[in-house]
């Protein structure tokens, strides 16, 4: 393919994630809420009884760091893409988006990527009140490599809520997008340990991304290498909704 067939989808790209993230930021109530809750969330889980260490060693209060910050942005990831491209799919901005010469696969990146910019809130909130509140001691580069690996690990919920979006209507695309949300949040191990969940749910939890960003997160805050496979779910998890994105979007673009 020549530069001349490749390049001016470069800009579109560019043009339309500026674009996303604007939109979002006119919702500035759910920009707090997107950063209290799981904040506050955090606060509530920590302060259970135990035995001050998780099941994998790390001090119980950078476990639950960990899960909260992850399980905060997952919520937003999901929330800003699902129910607003639903809308989006009935006041007619996708089909305006559809009419114009941009490809498929720069409109998906694009809300991708600006609502992974949309979950960096949540989990620097968590990040910042975990260590203010209870003073925990991590070198400055893991507090940096914690909030860019939970950060870059949001990208399989931005495809899944963006997906979830294109499927369905104003009216079912919340109740779908919640019961998902808490789905991962039980199955990925993220209110309790894997090793505690019914059979069943434990069988697929080693699948599931929610389970994989927390495994990454917690790799980080123990100083340890990340799981190789724990990368390559969650890539391939990103690789296969965004296609999927992908597909729907152009079946609906020939759409009447």
């Amino acid at each position: 393919m020549s530069p001349t067939t490749s390049t001016p989808l470069r800009p579109a790209l560019v043009g339309l994630v500026r674009l996303e993230v604007a939109r979002m930021a006119v919702d500035r109530r759910f920009l707090l809420l997107s950063m209290v809750v799981p904040a506050a969330m955090y606060l509530l889980f920590a302060t259970l009884p135990g035995d001050g260490l998780a099941a994998d060693g790390l001090p119980a209060a950078v476990a639950e760091m960990v899960s909260m910050a992850a399980y905060g942005a997952i919520g937003s990831a999901l929330s800003v893409t699902a129910p607003r491209v639903a809308q989006e799919r009935g006041n007619g901005w996708l089909r305006q988006l559809r009419v114009l010469p941009v490809a498929a696969a720069d409109v998906v990146g694009a809300k991708v990527v600006a609502a992974m910019a949309w979950a960096l809130p949540a989990v620097s909130s968590v990040l910042v009140v975990a260590g203010g509140s209870h003073h925990l001691s991590l070198q400055p580069w893991t507090w940096v490599g914690l909030a860019l690996v939970l950060w870059l690990a949001t990208a399989p919920f931005a495809a899944l809520g963006l997906f979830v979006g294109q499927l369905c209507d104003d009216s079912s695309a919340f109740a779908v997008m919640y019961g998902t949300y808490l789905f991962l949040g039980a199955g990925g191990g993220l209110w309790m340990p894997v090793s505690v969940l019914p059979g069943p749910l434990r069988a697929v939890s080693s699948t599931l991304p929610s389970t994989r960003m927390a495994e990454l997160g917690r790799s980080v805050a123990a100083g340890a290498q990340p799981s190789l496979t724990g990368v390559l779910v969650l890539v391939g998890w990103t690789l296969v909704l965004a296609a999927g994105c992908s597909v729907v979007y152009r079946r609906q673009r020939r759409m009447p």
